[in-house]
């Protein structure tokens, strides 16, 4: 055996004593029904408020009652927008964590009427019950989201507001007071954000949870991508809410008696037609096709 030989024997069974690298790790297939975002148009949104109309017409009497709960909110709102101004960017980020969970009753109405089931008042108010642990961590979050921005709307009043504390007879006018218009571009910059991150985590959340009995991240995240997704059509339907919620609210908050009932039925039509779910691999099942 020449020298060459003898060197590379003892290296030939080191490299053997060596552990062998594993085979890469590889994930297993997602078991179960798996979500996908849709394409989106911008038609779809009046699509959406269209069914929702049809939903509040067939059953009145159940939308009446959700109504005038939105109503009484609307009162309460517009009370402490008169003796305490500064609290009402709070009240109105409560009232974003509050309406969508009264909402839920109009969504199982929804879901009943597309099931081919007859919906009643007992099982709307009821609906969340099965979903309590979803809900519950949905619930924290919303409002972790709700204190923050209440915090942060009394230290832009402290920061920024340069005329004193505004009077119950003027508040529109101190608002608007040219001396305050850096005050004005910040607070609604932060309520914006607030607004958008509370609508971008809800918007089909809440719903997906009714339906489909998900947990609240995995709701949460098809939310999100629901939104970053389709974009324009998601800031046209905020858009949508906003201004039908806005102009229900004058005069006398009355016509938030209708208009509450009707985007919660449409905020369902909504979900149903912005996720679909792919049940088996051979068996897609597309929501708000048959809507």
């Amino acid at each position: 055996m020449t020298a060459d030989a003898k060197s590379i024997a003892p290296a030939a069974t080191e490299s053997a004593d060596l552990p062998t690298m594993a085979a890469p790790y590889v994930p297993p297939a997602p078991e179960g029904p798996q979500s996908r975002m849709r394409p989106l148009g911008f038609s779809d949104p009046f699509r959406w408020l269209l069914r929702g109309w049809q939903d509040l017409t067939r059953h009145p009497g159940i939308a009446l009652f959700y109504g005038l709960c939105f109503w009484f909110m609307a009162q309460v709102l517009a009370l402490v927008f008169k003796h305490k101004p500064e609290y009402t960017l709070s009240l109105v980020s409560g009232c974003l964590l509050v309406g969508p969970f009264l909402a839920m009753g109009l969504y199982e109405v929804s879901r009943k009427r597309e099931r081919g089931e007859v919906p009643d008042m007992a099982t709307s108010l009821m609906c969340w019950d099965r979903h309590i642990r979803s809900m519950a961590m949905l619930i924290l979050v919303l409002m972790v989201l709700e204190l923050l921005w209440g915090r942060a709307s009394l230290v832009v009043f402290a920061v920024f507001f340069n005329t004193g504390m505004p009077s119950t007879t003027g508040v529109i006018e101190a608002v608007f007071n040219p001396q305050n218009i850096e005050f004005l571009l910040v607070y609604l910059g932060v309520g914006g954000v607030f607004a958008a991150l509370v609508y971008g985590l809800s918007v089909v959340s809440i719903p997906m949870i009714l339906d489909r009995d998900t947990d609240a991240i995995s709701a949460v995240i098809t939310s999100m991508r629901v939104v970053f997704s389709n974009p324009g059509v998601m800031l046209l339907w905020g858009l949508l809410l906003s201004v039908l919620v806005l102009a229900a609210l004058w005069p006398w908050a009355l016509g938030i008696i209708v208009v509450g009932p009707w985007l919660g039925h449409a905020s369902w039509h909504a979900y149903r037609g912005s996720v679909e779910w792919e049940e088996s691999a051979s068996e897609a099942v597309t929501l708000g096709s048959s809507n």
